[in-house]
């Protein structure tokens, strides 16, 4: 038997390939392929499934493009409706895989058409379970992704705790855990920084899995959800029809300063791909940074309108990178990119200050302006004193409400999603705007006061 987990941390997203003989299947592949092509060729295996554990919302899969390059047959739940030709699998339904058996469990929760596969060795008791967004290492997955369907999540959230009961917690301890995410995915709210578990593991230390009624379970888990990114519904979209091969995206074309101007007054937007010191060192005037050094898809497809003309700014190696990383997220309307902006450009800098000169500053000024764009559970485990929450994916509905006459001191967990928001307000015609170098991870380290509200009366999975 052979298992490989391939991990995108830039969408926190873990896709598998699992073989047994000289057949095997990919489970929950990212959009660009390449990579499970070389595997199966070194490891002399022929691809014979490509399985979705459901309709993916935080990227685009290269389902499509696997089928067409290796003839394997695409495998959906038969609830999913999809667009191009599949195995509508029904539940209990089971695959041979060499010696393996995939059993396909129904697991409706996290959407209505999520699966789980339980893969189970003839030749020892090894079983393992693949289960997508269903169940996390730590967490499980958000109930809320298809609101937009009709789909309340207190419905969603009962038919989850269903399925965890009904479907995964009667398997025995020794099964195996192989989820769709990991840290920082969007999926869930909660997910650990571990890639995979055990069944009796998850029992011991996932909340969803304590004893609990189901009024407690639906409670806990719609609880202050986080708001559900714009890319979302193009990306379930997409994959139900199946995304292009990325080989017929059009080609990476380098453009002058003269053209580069020309498009951003048009509406092309400049998306600056450099690391966040870069940036604030110096960019053309409204550019937005997306640093590639951290979950770039995932912001992108918060941040970037889909139909909207983006430039890379940065170098060709970076502009490759970042449209096979926008692609994953199903943005793809990138027609170049500028290395050097520094002629025909007005070129905006942003002051970067260190943690202990922020402190000191608020030590002569309490009133001094902090904010913090974290998400809202990390706000609350521990904050600079005195600073506001407005997370990254609120911000632009936000600026109205911000003071634009006094700086604001911009601060994250470590400096990468603090110039994205700075470079967002910039946009917006903030001009006093200070980023805070190593946010709140240099704050602690320094050893600074760090405030942590009280928790609600009920907290679990928030």
């Amino acid at each position: 038997m052979f298992l490989k987990q391939f991990y995108l941390g830039c969408l926190a997203h873990a896709s598998y390939v699992l073989g047994s003989g000289q057949e095997a299947c990919v489970i929950d592949p990212q959009r660009d392929v390449e990579e499970y092509l070389t595997e199966l060729q070194s490891q002399g295996l022929k691809l014979k499934y490509i399985i979705e554990t459901h309709l993916h919302a935080d990227f685009v899969s290269g389902h499509n493009e696997l089928a067409q390059k290796t003839g394997a047959e695409i495998v959906f739940s038969h609830k999913a409706r999809v667009e191009l030709p599949h195995i509508a699998a029904q539940d209990g339904q089971k695959l041979s895989l060499g010696d393996l058996t995939l059993t396909i469990l129904e697991t409706p929760g996290h959407t209505p058409e999520s699966i789980c596969v339980l893969a189970e060795d003839a030749m020892s008791s090894k079983k393992m379970l693949f289960t997508g967004d269903t169940l996390f290492v730590g967490d499980v997955g958000r109930p809320d992704l298809v609101c937009q369907y009709g789909y309340e999540p207190e419905e969603m959230a009962g038919l989850l705790y269903d399925s965890l009961h009904k479907k995964i917690m009667p398997l025995d301890d020794a099964v195996e855990v192989y989820p769709a995410h990991g840290a920082g995915s969007l999926c869930g709210k909660n997910i650990s920084q571990e890639r995979s578990s055990t069944l009796g593991e998850q029992r011991k230390f996932n909340w969803a899995l304590k004893p609990m009624d189901k009024d407690s379970f639906i409670e806990s888990l719609t609880r202050e959800l986080p708001e559900i990114p714009k890319y979302f519904g193009l990306a379930v979209q997409t994959n139900r029809q199946g995304a292009r091969p990325l080989a017929e995206l059009p080609p990476l074309q380098t453009m002058t300063s003269e053209t580069v101007l020309a498009k951003q007054k048009e509406g092309a937007l400049l998306l600056d791909v450099r690391s966040p010191a870069e940036f604030c060192q110096g960019h053309p005037a409204g550019a937005l940074n997306i640093g590639l050094g951290g979950q770039f898809a995932s912001f992108s497809g918060i941040l970037v309108d889909a139909d909207r003309e983006k430039i890379i700014i940065g170098s060709k190696e970076q502009a490759q990178e970042a449209v096979v990383r926008l692609a994953r997220a199903g943005l793809e309307n990138v027609s170049g990119y500028l290395e050097d902006f520094r002629t025909g450009f007005t070129v905006v800098s942003v002051p970067q200050v260190q943690v202990q000169e922020l402190a000191e500053r608020i030590a002569r000024d309490p009133s001094i302006k902090v904010l913090d764009v974290r998400r809202k559970a990390e706000y609350v485990a521990g904050h600079v004193p005195g600073a506001r929450s407005i997370p990254l994916s609120e911000l632009a509905a936000a600026v109205s409400d911000l003071d634009r006459d006094t700086t604001l001191h911009v601060i994250c967990a470590g400096g990468y999603r603090s110039t994205m928001a700075v470079s967002l307000l910039l946009q917006h015609g903030f001009e006093k705007l200070e980023n805070i170098e190593g946010g709140t991870m240099a704050w602690r380290k320094a050893g600074l006061d760090v405030h942590v509200d009280k928790p609600s009366a009920c907290s679990a999975g928030s």
